[in-house]
């Protein structure tokens, strides 16, 4: 009987996938807990549409990520942050992630989350670092970040 899978099934399919499987484990065992549908037309044709619709939200979602990367890359593109800071430009304190987001935010109007931030640990000291930014599978970028001292 050939099914879609609905979920993955280990060692049988992944979920979307269409394969021959024995009548008796389609019946009692897939269609029974939901994990796949008997593939006839009406449900090959819902597949095709879903398949669609997630391929063109994960285009969406990648475009969306191009165009921040765009504004990330911008030469006008520098988050300017203050802290107090000692005779030797090391911060009293450091610059985390969920600043710099914020800084982002304030300053330019891009919202981003802040786990894709790749920053190893948090800025302690004066002047300007690059923090790497994930953005989307296979998009990623920079944040130019000018941490100066405060009065």
């Amino acid at each position: 009987m050939k099914v879609i899978f609905m979920q993955d099934v280990k060692g049988r399919g992944k979920r979307g996938q269409v394969k021959d499987v024995p009548d008796g484990y389609a019946q009692n065992y897939l269609i029974k807990r939901g994990l796949a549908k008997e593939a006839n037309k009406g449900n090959l044709n819902t597949l095709k549409r879903v398949e669609a619709n997630e391929k063109a939200e994960y285009e969406a979602q990648k475009a969306a990520a191009q165009e921040i990367k765009k504004q990330l890359e911008a030469d006008e593109t520098v988050v300017e942050l203050k802290s107090k800071a000692g005779s030797d430009s090391r911060l009293f304190g450091s610059i985390s992630s969920k600043k710099i987001i914020e800084g982002l935010d304030k300053q330019f109007g891009i919202k981003l989350d802040k786990h894709k931030l790749e920053l190893r640990e948090p800025i302690k000291v004066l002047g300007y670092t690059n923090v790497p930014v994930k953005l989307f599978k296979g998009v990623e970028s920079k944040v130019r970040v000018h941490v100066t001292q405060e009065n």
